[in-house]
């Protein structure tokens, strides 16, 4: 499923894949006698695009385009070994290691035989409506979590 969603590719101009992981630490897990532990496939986008408000409608134009800022993002992480597949995965925000509050750390856990993955990313308030794009589902061994960013009105 991984090589065929890399195959696959994307058509969308806006989206840019991703591969800001973050180190985490290694710890040992109760299965880890049984099983090997390994890190799970993953093909992750960012979805990025130029925020026409009012502001930059009035500062910029399309021949100087302002600066793209980010959307939202598209993790897909391929869980196809899992020991149990019907627990599913489980994903949750920490803070930035380095206090920075412009970022936050994404963590996703599944189980045996998986290691936790982590991503630094951008820290803003997530638009949770279907209608708007988020998406958090596991099917078939793959965990999709699909979300854009509100949008900020500029007010003078």
């Amino acid at each position: 499923m991984y090589n065929a969603a890399i195959a696959e590719g994307s058509d969308d101009d806006n989206c840019e894949v991703f591969k800001d992981e973050v180190a985490l630490p290694t710890i040992k897990c109760q299965w880890q006698h049984k099983y090997q532990p390994r890190k799970p496939a993953y093909l992750n986008k960012v979805k990025t695009g130029y925020d026409w408000n009012r502001y930059n409608q009035s500062h910029y134009d399309k021949e100087n385009p302002p600066p793209k800022v980010v959307q939202g993002y598209q993790f897909n992480i391929f869980y196809n070994d899992l020991i149990d597949p019907n627990c599913t995965p489980k994903y949750w925000l920490e803070a930035s290691p380095d206090n920075n509050p412009n970022f936050c750390i994404i963590r996703f856990s599944a189980g045996p035989p998986y290691q936790d993955i982590a991503f630094k990313i951008v820290q803003k308030k997530w638009q949770t409506s279907p209608q708007r794009g988020f998406r958090c589902n596991f099917v078939r061994g793959v965990f999709s979590l699909w979300f854009n960013f509100n949008r900020i009105w500029y007010r003078r």
